[in-house]
Parts: structure tokens; sequence; C-alpha cells
């Protein structure tokens, strides 16, 4: 059985061919992921025993996305067969001055119609250490918000540590509640928040006088967001936020903090050209923390694994960051060349 479990959705994302424009040319590529089964998969390639809870329908997209989850190694045993259809996202992918933009199909979903009592956490908790959940599940409807506040406190009653990565998605939320109010109470039983500064405000309410428009970052707005947010949520043991400088959708700063009871980190930041795929950063980012948490004594070297691991995926068409430790231990040493490798 898994040590390492995260809960949500697994996606078929359609993507235009390279930078075109939606129906540009008849054409889509056709692969799967999600954030909570981006953190399963990258767990698995670091070598830990990961787990993805989900629910998809008993047809050939749902056998598909399993077969895809288990071709990384992720366990899948408790995933539910329910439901009629597996959600789509649409990704075009954007260009110096243009955007990306991701048009969602989710609604009626296999998770989206799962609520409380539908999976046996007690079972699925059995031999597990960490649980990672997001902020997207709870936006998909009311009984999947109420299935994922169920999650969490079944998990910390189990004495699993709880991490929640506070995604915002401004388009899901259209079943009467706010993102504050629901994901306020969540975070009650989680142990570490992972966010950018959107999620902190429009996920939880919680801001400071942050300007990301500029494309430059003043790191000491984020060191009082952090603690901010640890002082609204004295639960939660530590708080990691990702700073993404946007200069355009080719070209990125990247970097993190880390705040916990022995204070403010602040990582290496990577200055990312010619970008691949952004999508899925974020969760790149969530499950290197996870595993660097669990591998390294050193907080500031788990938030630097974390920050080289997201930037690597910035170079990696897909949802899911195909690294193992070693690639992202050589960026985190200095090895950013990008040399061909004999």
């Amino acid at each position: 059985m898994a040590e390492f479990w995260s809960f949500g959705e697994i996606m078929l994302r359609l993507k235009t061919p390279g930078h075109e424009r939606f129906f540009q040319s008849p054409v889509f590529e056709a692969t799967f992921g999600g954030g909570e089964a981006n953190v399963a998969v990258a767990l698995a390639n670091y070598g830990l025993s990961s787990g993805f809870v989900t629910a998809l329908p008993e047809n050939d997209i749902g056998e598909a996305a399993m077969g895809e989850l288990r071709r990384f190694g992720v366990e899948t045993s408790k995933i539910r067969r329910s439901g009629d259809r597996v959600g789509v996202y649409f990704l075009e992918t954007g260009a110096n001055q243009r955007p990306s933009k991701v048009i969602y199909d989710r609604a009626h979903s296999s998770v989206s119609e799962c609520g409380s009592g539908d999976f046996d956490w007690a079972s699925i908790f059995e031999e597990a250490k960490w649980f990672h959940i997001t902020g997207i599940t709870p936006a998909l409807s009311q009984s999947a918000a109420d299935l994922s506040l169920e999650s969490v406190k079944a998990a910390r009653a189990a004495g699993l540590t709880v991490s929640c990565d506070f995604n915002f998605r401004g388009k899901l939320w259209k079943y009467g509640k706010t993102a504050p109010e629901v994901m306020q109470e969540l975070v009650k039983h989680v142990d570490v928040g992972i966010a950018n500064e959107e999620d902190c405000q429009k996920s939880l309410g919680v801001s400071v006088d942050v300007d990301v428009e500029s494309g430059k970052l003043d790191t000491a707005k984020y060191e009082a967001l952090s603690d901010k947010m640890l002082t609204v949520f004295p639960n939660m043991s530590s708080i990691a936020i990702t700073l993404r400088e946007s200069a355009s959708a080719d070209r990125n700063g990247w970097s993190a903090c880390f705040r916990d009871a022995d204070g403010f980190k602040l990582s290496r930041r990577y200055e990312i050209t010619d970008i691949i795929d952004r999508v899925g950063g974020g969760d790149s980012f969530a499950s290197a923390l996870i595993y660097g948490l669990n591998t390294y004594e050193d907080r500031q070297q788990s938030l630097e694994f974390a920050a080289a691991a997201s930037c690597l995926k910035h170079s990696i068409p897909g949802d899911f960051n195909r690294v193992d430790p070693s690639e992202v231990e050589n960026l985190m040493g200095g090895d950013g060349s990008g040399r061909v490798q004999r």
C-alpha cells in the first residue's frame, strides 16, 4: 500500500499543436494531467511509494487514464469506478506577449459527482504517512467540496501529514460558494501549505500589498505574506510560496520562499527563457517540496530541490514532470548549462 497519497481529478488534456490557436488546425494532442495526479506521478518518479485517489468511469477513456498512472508506478487500487465521464481541459500555449489559455469541460465528471462516504479513507490511509490535496477539487461541486473536507479530516485523524496547494481556479467556482468560504475551513486541517500570492488572496482571503504585474517582485512582501498566512492559520506548521516574474509567456523569473518555526527562507532565483510548457509548474514544485521535506533534514535544501525541479518542468511538454532526483540535484549544484550529456 502506498505511503504518499493524493486526491483529485485526472483529466484528458487536449492541446493545440505547438503554439497554434484553438482549431487553427483540426488536431489536438491528447494526454492526461491534473494538479493532484501530476503530484502523484512526480512522487513516483522520485522513487516514493505513491498512490492516487479519484473516480473514473468504466469506459475506454477511464481505462486509459488508469493505465497512464500505472505506467509511472502510481498505485491505482483505490480509484473508484463510477460516473459517466472523464473531465477535460483544452490548452492553447501562448508565446511572447500572448498568454496561454485553458478552457475546462469538467461539469458532471466522475469526481465532481462523488461525495462524503464514497471512499474508505481508513483503508486508504492504513500504511500512509502523507496526504496531498489542492484547492481545485473543492471548486468542482458542493459534494466534491464536502468530500475534500472529509478527506483531510480523515488524514489528520489517521496521523498523516497533510499538504494542500491552495490553487485558485476562478473558472471553476460556479456552484454558489466562494473559494474562501470553503477553503478557510479545509485549511484548518492542513500542516503544509503551498501557494502563490494569488492563491493566498483569492482562495483564502489573505493578502499583503504584492504587485505581480510589474514583472519584478519585492521579496520582503512575500516574507510578510508568509508570516501572515501562519498567523491567520496557526495549525499550519509551514507555508511555501512560489514567486513567478512573468516578463512574457516565454520568459519568467522563478524562485520560492518557505516559512516555518525556524524562520523565513528564500530559494535561488532561476531565469527561465524559451519556456516549453509551464502548465504543471506549480504541481512540480509541490511534489518536489514533499519529496524534499521527506528526504533532507535541511529545510533550505528541501526548498532548493522544489525550486530546481519546478524550473526543469518548464522545459518538458505535458502536465507531468518527468525528471529524477539526480537531474534536479545537478541543477541545484549549479549545472544549468544544458550541454549534451554523453
